[in-house]
């Protein structure tokens, strides 16, 4: 065993370490509390400050009859692969939670422990949620979690680089409505941004990339998933992988763009002052906690993502959903608070307060809310042409893969082919990566 062989190990084995230390904290919690008055729920998730303002709320409410109890799995701490692995083993133990939230992409692994919720929300209940967010929650026909927020991919841009054009009035009303990837890249040379990084967009090797690939490549075929597969083999797969290597072989994004996750893209579009970066909704809600230039900050405007010419913009759906332990003892106490959180009320704070997209209707329909959120229109604007990655068991691992060999090919340790070969082989044969 060589020395770097040595390290990995010694890494691996410190990380097993210290999730077999949390994960007997995370189920120790639960054994040492005993049934009493109120029905105590446990809920696991990344209990931020804004989780926090509502389970507070929510305890304030139901005093005396139920009590939510947080169990935090903070992003700081957990990966999210770290954070769904540890929820797996604790449902597998019967632990005491009750609730917890989950990446929609995670809905068909965690099926098997999970109640099934159509006895708990009838029809009416449901048609009050946007469809789009009722989409991730069924799996095999069956209502398998609810909807807590949304998320969906989307372009900012700097509203006071575009205006030094002098049509600048109309690049932004075409940016409202989603340019083209061909007149995107022209303003580049109009903004004489050929030695500046122009367009950002996340290119680490983790799932971030995989739903930038997956916008490029639905946008270039709109059937990309058809028959919830992913054709790597096809011509669609590889023109759009060809498509964002070029970015970074013509230096539209710099080679840092293999660093990034969500918000390192943030932060450098903004420290280098360039164009456009490729986001979820609630960057600008983030940074305007600690990011200092305020100016820049607001100068940060929002379109959909562009497409190609003939076709429609398209954007990955995302966003976190609830599902009920399948061992609870306090089902009908986790479905209550489920309900809080899909309330009117709730949504709203969710949103104003951490930038969450709602999942109900009746928000969109408020004419007065509208008009001091006018991102709520462009949100529901672009949901329309938003789509959900495959609903697949294995999603994880197959992503894993896919996103290894993105990486390498943008990176140029393999050619476009070569890495749509190997990533689809490994998946055909059912092979696990080891990162």
């Amino acid at each position: 065993m060589n020395k770097k062989q040595l390290v990995i190990v010694i890494l691996a084995l410190t990380l097993s370490i210290i999730l077999v230390g949390w994960f007997s904290l995370f189920t120790g919690v639960f054994k040492r509390t005993g049934s009493s008055e109120p029905v105590q729920v446990y809920f696991a998730d990344n209990i931020s400050l804004n989780h926090k303002f509502v389970i507070d709320e929510f305890n304030r409410l139901y005093q005396g009859k139920i009590e939510v109890i947080p169990v935090n799995l903070p992003f700081e701490k957990f990966s999210t692969n770290e954070r769904k692995e540890l929820l797996i083993r604790s449902l597998r133990t019967k632990s005491d939670i009750d609730l917890f939230a989950v990446d929609v992409i995670w809905v068909p692994r965690f099926t098997r422990w999970c109640e099934p919720l159509d006895k708990y929300f009838s029809q009416e209940e449901r048609k009050r949620l946007l469809s789009q967010a009722v989409e991730s929650c069924t799996y095999d026909q069956v209502l398998v979690a609810m909807p807590m927020y949304l998320d969906i991919g989307l372009m900012y841009y700097r509203k006071d680089i575009i205006r030094r054009l002098p049509h600048a009035e109309e690049i932004e009303q075409r940016l409202q409505s989603s340019i083209t990837w061909d007149e995107m890249l022209q303003l580049r040379g109009q903004l004489n941004y050929e030695n500046k990084p122009f367009y950002i967009f996340q290119a680490k090797d983790y799932e971030g990339l995989v739903c930038n690939y997956f916008e490029v490549a639905v946008s270039r075929r709109s059937d990309f998933f058809k028959n919830n597969s992913i054709p790597l083999t096809s011509s669609a797969a590889e023109e759009a992988l060809s498509f964002m290597v070029g970015f970074v072989k013509t230096k539209v994004s710099p080679m840092t763009v293999l660093d990034f996750e969500e918000n390192l893209s943030y932060r450098y579009m903004l420290d280098h002052d360039a164009v456009f970066v490729r986001g979820w909704p609630n960057f600008i809600e983030n940074f305007r906690r600690f990011y200092p230039d305020t100016v820049k900050l607001s100068n940060i405007g929002r379109a959909p993502l562009p497409h190609f010419s003939g076709q429609k913009p398209t954007s990955v759906l995302g966003g976190w959903n609830l599902m009920v332990s399948k061992s609870s003892t306090k089902k009908e106490a986790a479905v209550e608070f489920i309900r809080f959180l899909q309330s009117d009320h709730i949504q709203r704070v969710l949103l104003e307060r951490a930038g969450y997209i709602p999942v109900i209707n009746s928000v969109y329909q408020d004419s007065t809310f509208l008009v001091s959120h006018p991102e709520l229109t462009f949100y529901r604007k672009i949901m329309q042409n938003g789509f959900h990655r495959p609903a697949l068991v294995e999603y994880t691992k197959t992503s894993n893969i896919i996103s290894h060999f993105l990486h390498g090919a943008i990176k140029q340790e393999f050619t476009v082919n070569d890495a749509l070969q190997r990533a689809n082989t490994m998946i055909q044969s059912n092979a696990v990566l080891i990162k």
